[in-house]
C-alpha cells in the first residue's frame, strides 16, 4: 500500500540506509589498502550482480530485455561503471570526508539536467539549492587540509567527475528506462553492464590487483558488495514503491554528514572550517533540490 507521507518506520529505514551509505566511503578506503581500487569495484559489481540474478530467478522476473531497451541498459551500465571507477580510484588520493561531499553534487546535476533535457522546470527552492551546493564546494576547496597537494586535488576532481556521471546515469534512466522496465532490471543493468568497462579500466590502470588479503578487507568487500550494492539499493527501490520519491530523496542529505563523521572517526581526517561550511551548504542544498510540499 502506497503512502503520501514518510511515517516513523519509513524515516528509520532511510536513516539506517544513509548511515550505511556514509560508512561505505570508509569501507572503500579500507579495501584500497589490500586490493587495487578499480579491481575492487569490479569485484563489487560481479558479486552484487550475482545476488541480483539469483533474486530475479527466485521471483521469476526476466533478466534482460531485447532491442532498444537492452541498448539503453548497456549505456546505463557504462555510465555507472565509469562513475564507480572514478570514486574508487579517486579515494586513493583524497579523503573520504571530501569525497562524499563532492559525490553528492549529483542531485544538483540531476536537477539542472532535468530542467534542460526533461523539461522539469527549476523552482525558486531548487535554484537556491543549486547555488548553495556550488558555494559549498567552493568552501571545501578553500578549506584545504594540511596534507593537501596535487594528488589530493586529482582525487577531488575524480569525485566531482563521479558526481557528473551519477547525475548523467540518473537522467538517462529517467528519460529512457523509467516506467518501461521493472526497477530490479534497471538495478541489474547498471551492475552487469558495468563489469566490462571496469575490467578494461582495471587492465589499463592497474598492474597489481591484489596486494594483501585479510579478514578486514574481505569484510569490507562483503559490505560494499552485498550490504550496499545489493541489499541497501534493493530496500531503497522498495521504499520508492511505498513512499513519495521526492520526500524520500530529501533525506539523502544525511549521507554526507555520516560520510564526513566516519572519515574523521576512523581515519582521523582533518576537519577544516571550509569542510564544515561546505558540508552544511551541500546538505541544505540536497534537501532543497529534492524538496516538495
Amino acid at each position: 500500500m502506497t503512502k503520501d507521507h514518510i511515517d516513523i518506520k519509513g524515516f528509520l529505514v532511510v536513516l539506517i540506509l544513509t548511515i550505511l551509505w556514509g560508512l561505505n566511503y570508509s569501507a572503500i578506503k579500507l579495501s584500497n589498502t589490500g586490493l587495487s581500487p578499480v579491481f575492487t569495484s569490479l569485484l563489487r559489481s560481479v558479486i552484487a550482480s550475482s545476488c541480483g540474478i539469483i533474486y530475479c530467478i527466485i521471483i521469476k522476473q526476466r533478466l534482460f530485455h531485447r532491442g532498444i531497451l537492452l541498448f539503453h541498459g548497456v549505456m546505463v551500465g557504462i555510465l555507472f561503471g565509469l562513475e564507480f571507477v572514478c570514486i574508487y580510484f579517486g579515494l586513493l588520493y583524497t579523503d573520504t570526508a571530501r569525497s562524499v561531499i563532492f559525490v553528492y553534487l549529483s542531485p544538483f546535476i540531476v536537477a539542472a539536467g532535468a530542467h534542460v533535457f526533461l523539461k522539469e522546470r527549476l523552482n525558486v527552492i531548487k535554484t537556491a539549492g543549486l547555488i548553495l551546493a556550488f558555494l559549498g564546494i567552493y568552501f571545501v576547496f578553500r578549506g584545504k587540509p594540511s596534507t593537501y597537494g596535487r594528488l589530493m586535488f586529482f582525487g577531488d576532481l575524480l569525485q566531482i567527475m563521479a558526481a557528473f556521471l551519477w547525475g548523467a546515469t540518473t537522467l538517462y534512466i529517467k528519460k529512457f528506462l523509467a516506467d518501461k522496465v521493472h526497477p530490479i532490471n534497471t538495478f541489474l543493468y547498471q551492475l552487469v553492464f558495468s563489469i566490462p568497462i571496469m575490467l578494461i579500466c582495471a587492465l589499463v590502470l592497474e598492474d597489481t590487483w591484489v596486494k594483501d588479503i585479510n579478514g578486514s578487507i574481505i569484510a569490507s568487500l562483503f559490505y560494499q558488495s552485498v550490504i550496499i550494492a545489493f541489499l541497501s539499493y534493493f530496500i531503497w527501490f522498495k521504499l520508492i514503491y511505498k513512499y513519495p520519491v521526492a520526500k524520500l530523496s530529501a533525506f539523502t542529505f544525511l549521507t554526507p554528514i555520516f560520510g564526513v563523521f566516519f572519515g574523521v572517526f576512523f581515519y582521523k581526517e582533518e576537519l577544516t572550517t571550509g569542510l564544515v561550511l561546505g558540508l552544511i551548504l551541500v546538505c541544505i542544498g540536497v534537501f532543497c533540490a529534492n524538496y516538495k510540499k
